[in-house]
């Protein structure tokens, strides 16, 4: 079966999910198409956000099988120089953390291409990715990265510490969000690691999810949004301590939590305890916020909307840069087809040539697409990486020229 629903929630296993969002049926944010002849047998599925009231974990219900997202998988870590500074950064943070020495094995869990496996290794240290995109973990072994093909939980944590040992670090960054047993992937992390090893992950993080009205982060792929609340709560039922949590900036925002065994880290640090006060200060784990936040992106859509159609009456060229998942469930909720936005451009060669979920935008080549259609107006579909873009030298030509950029969160503005 491709689609289920929960009723309880990840983290707690109450029966207290109260949805407060709702984007309508969209297709999946990265099951791009082909040809026109797809077009009719799209199918959509669900996607609405619920917050749980017994422990405020976010998360969707509607699950779609893991095999159908993520065994054929066309996100690629390695093509952003953001992601890429950042991976060297994260690599050099956890390495003096741990003072890793050669014999030491570091882990990554859904490691994709090893782009940040890469980085440790130049530190000297053994590396180990596990990775279910089998064409993903075939990039990653033609690097020089040992990457075994298998989806993460406890039992498959056992086969890896059987086969290799028990690993200082277990790392997942943007895994967490997208596990349905949340409770079994940390098990199988906490497992894995030595006595005096961490399990690091690093997730968007649900402050600036709703400060920023990140509302377009929401898509099948991503089960949970989480606060440090959350993943208090989620620690714990594994008997683990979350000693260090670092805010960093990737994706719109996000946190980075380490947590070691209990044993050796006798509850959570201080300061992890001061931001989950912080975060119920602030209305995080209150589900009034939550509703205020559901109003706030209708009204984004209806101002977006409006935006784009104001340009078009007055003849102005509109496209878009970009094919993330996440413009696909902004382009689906708000309603843009290619009457709004004929075409998109990406680097991502395997994205190149096909159809945007649900929109049907084309996906045209990044070079030399502007040059030869001369827009107006160009949308910035992954916004989170809006300055870095915008300072390329094709864009930065292009805004000479005339050009002007839109970005479309959390309110949409012209550059």
């Amino acid at each position: 079966m491709i689609h289920t629903k929960r009723t309880h929630c990840r983290a707690c296993g109450e029966e207290r999910l109260r949805p407060f969002l709702e984007l309508g049926p969209q297709p999946l944010a990265n099951a791009f198409l082909k040809s026109p002849a797809e077009f009719a047998a799209e199918q959509r599925y669900p996607l609405d956000v619920y917050f749980c009231e017994e422990c405020a974990l976010v998360q969707l219900a509607d699950v779609i099988d893991p095999e159908v997202l993520f065994r054929n998988y066309i996100y690629v870590t390695g093509t952003s120089k953001t992601i890429a500074e950042h991976n060297v950064r994260y690599a050099a943070t956890v390495t003096k953390l741990l003072e890793l020495k050669p014999t030491d094995l570091v882990v990554e869990v859904a490691s994709n291409d090893g782009s940040l496996l890469k980085c440790f290794q130049a530190h000297g240290v053994r590396t180990l990715g596990v990775e279910p995109a089998s064409n993903i973990a075939a990039m990653a072994r033609e690097k020089g990265v040992e990457t075994i093909d298998w989806f993460f939980n406890a039992a498959t944590a056992a086969k890896v510490r059987a086969s290799h040992g028990p690993a200082r670090a277990v790392i997942g960054n943007n895994v967490l969000a997208h596990v349905d047993d949340t409770r079994d992937f940390l098990a199988g992390a906490a497992a894995l690691i030595a006595e005096d090893g961490l399990v690091i992950t690093e997730v968007p993080y649900l402050g600036e999810f709703m400060d920023h009205l990140e509302y377009d982060t929401v898509y099948h792929e991503h089960l949970c949004y989480f606060s440090v609340s959350a993943l208090m709560r989620l620690a714990e039922a594994v008997g683990l301590s979350i000693i260090r949590v670092d805010k960093v900036p990737v994706h719109g925002g996000s946190i980075r939590m380490y947590a070691g065994p209990v044993a050796r880290h006798h509850g959570h640090a201080a300061e992890v305890r001061a931001l989950a006060g912080e975060e119920r200060r602030q209305g995080l784990t209150s589900l009034a916020r939550f509703e205020r936040f559901g109003a706030e992106v209708a009204e984004n859509r209806r101002a977006v909307l409006a935006l784009l159609t104001r340009l078009k009456g007055e003849g102005k060229r509109i496209a878009a840069y970009g094919a993330p998942a996440k413009g696909n469930t902004l382009l689906n909720y708000c309603g843009i087809t290619t009457d709004l936005i004929p075409y998109t451009v990406d680097r991502n060669p395997m994205k190149v040539g096909t159809y945007a979920p649900g929109s049907h935008i084309p996906v045209r080549p990044y070079e030399g697409t502007y040059e030869a259609e001369r827009p107006d107006y160009i949308v910035i579909l992954p916004w989170n990486f809006a300055e870095e873009i915008m300072q390329q030298p094709n864009e930065r030509r292009f805004h000479d020229e005339g050009g002007r950029f839109i970005v479309p969160i959390p309110t949409p503005r012209i550059v």
